[in-house]
């Protein structure tokens, strides 16, 4: 059912924890089924992603796309992580099955919803961000698989 990079990613994640002076946190949630991703970046004064940190409570899908999630943001640009999408999160994990296609799309929120926050604690506007939801249940109906 799940790959192995999965179960991978669900036994040993990566990057679990919170951060201390966070340069951004995002949390969102799915009201369907419970799960609640926490990110937290350090980006740099040149827009570099330093660090990344993710503490979720959910499902070991959940768990596995978080820790993939901050594995493809750390050293990105912030520019660079906006395009880490809920796909490639996926294909990066060989996979998930259709009904935990929702945790990607959890971890692709929590980029952006920490982006936003860094965004807003520093009076800037990022390009092509857009405010994030907190609850992608929300939106789940709208997107394709």
């Amino acid at each position: 059912m799940y790959s192995e990079k999965v179960m991978d990613h669900f036994q040993n994640p990566r990057n679990v924890g919170e951060m201390e002076n966070p340069s951004g946190v995002g949390t969102v949630g799915n009201a369907k089924c419970g799960d609640i991703m926490r990110m937290f970046l350090d980006i740099d004064e040149n827009g570099i992603i330093q660090e990344a940190k993710f503490k979720t409570f959910g499902c070991g899908a959940a768990v596995a796309t978080s820790s993939m999630a901050t594995e493809l943001v750390k050293g990105k640009t912030i520019q660079e992580a906006l395009e880490v999408t809920n796909k490639a999160v996926m294909e990066a994990l060989d996979g998930l099955p259709p009904v935990k296609v929702h945790c990607s799309l959890l971890a692709e929120e929590a980029i952006h919803a920490a982006l936003w926050d860094y965004a807003e604690k520093n009076g800037i506007t990022i390009e092509g961000l857009q405010k994030p939801v907190s609850d992608i249940s929300e939106h789940e109906e709208e997107e394709e698989y």
